[in-house]
């Protein structure tokens, strides 16, 4: 049984917490997980969720992955990672908690890519606390997508992946995803919408074991209205789904994205008419998806040469140290690497 990886995310947020809870509640689909980390700041999180009358979480430190095979339930092992910091103030932003989350997640992606372990879940970061620490990257995905290239020894052009948000309700993927709103109306072009296609085709089509039903949403209100609101559907997104069909891909669209979500979601009632919609821009596809709510979206990241799953929440340091985050999506992050891992 190969294991999985748990990012401890940064200190100073809930990541640690929700782990430690996830542990507690889930001992089943935590079963074989380890914590890539910090043993003290996970030891304070165990404390953190402590409630009156139940014992406190047991943290045993590890030396190897393997050794997480044999943990008792609802004990949390963590792999000590040398040097990084330890418990960092609660809802601060520090480069010394920037610095540790980077440090656990390059761990854990490097042990992935050397298929020491079957995949990663990535607890939640603090972009200010990664830009502070002088993290070049804006984000996960952006970090392990360098980590997969710089280990295939290619381009970063080489290694194209894409950011999908999923619950059991609705799917979306991304054509661009941590830049400015004008840098994304920028990246609106045919190529990246091919290639946003065919590495959802690619993924889709192996966890679904057939080929994804893909829906395009469009960029501008009403999909352009016949090019009255804008011409992109009809010079660019038109003909990228074209070119994609004749690849054999099922894609179609462009939709007009103020509906074409509501066509996709599946309910035990209707099933969706689509497996995934495209979007066009960040927050155009997350926004449906977290609305339907935060507790079951899973951030999966599409095209790497390894399985990385993320709850679909930030670090929430307004709360962080209370005991009372919800460890649902980090659990459900869970659930689903060990689906992709097969």
């Amino acid at each position: 049984m190969k294991t999985l990886a748990i990012t401890q995310g940064d200190p100073a947020g809930i990541g640690p917490e929700i782990v430690a809870k996830a542990f507690r509640d889930a001992p089943g689909d935590l079963k074989g997980c380890f914590v890539v980390g910090d043993t003290a700041t996970l030891r304070r999180a165990a404390q953190a969720i402590a409630r009156r009358g139940v014992p406190s979480v047991p943290v045993a430190q590890i030396g190897a992955p393997a050794e997480a095979v044999d943990m008792p339930p609802r004990c949390i092992p963590v792999l000590q990672l040398a040097g990084i910091p330890g418990p960092q103030p609660w809802g601060q932003i520090s480069a010394a908690a920037g610095r540790a989350a980077a440090d656990c997640v390059v761990w854990a992606t490097r042990a992935a890519l050397r298929g020491e372990v079957a995949g990663l879940v990535t607890a939640p970061l603090h972009k200010e606390a990664l830009s502070a620490a002088g993290v070049t990257f804006p984000g996960h995905t952006e970090l392990l997508q360098a980590e997969a290239a710089h280990h295939q020894g290619v381009a970063l052009s080489a290694m194209p992946v894409r950011m999908m948000l999923a619950s059991d309700e609705l799917r979306t993927v991304l054509v661009s995803i941590h830049v400015s709103l004008r840098e994304a109306l920028a990246a609106v072009t045919h190529e990246n919408i091919l290639q946003t296609l065919q590495i959802t085709h690619a993924a889709l089509t192996r966890s679904l074991g057939r080929a994804p039903r893909m829906a395009v949403a469009g960029l501008n209100p009403h999909a352009g209205e016949g090019g009255l609101f804008g011409r992109e559907e009809i010079e660019v997104i038109a003909p990228a789904i074209a070119e994609a069909r004749a690849q054999g891909l099922d894609a179609h669209g462009p939709f007009a994205p103020d509906t074409v979500f509501m066509r996709a979601r599946h309910t035990p009632a209707r099933p969706g008419e689509f497996d995934v919609v495209i979007a066009m821009y960040h927050d155009q596809g997350l926004i449906p998806v977290k609305y339907l709510g935060v507790d079951k979206g899973v951030n999966v990241t599409l095209g790497l040469p390894l399985v990385r799953t993320s709850p679909d929440h930030g670090t929430a340091f307004d709360i962080a140290g209370q005991g009372v985050a919800d460890a649902a999506s980090l659990i459900e992050a869970v659930r689903m690497a060990r689906a992709l891992c097969g």
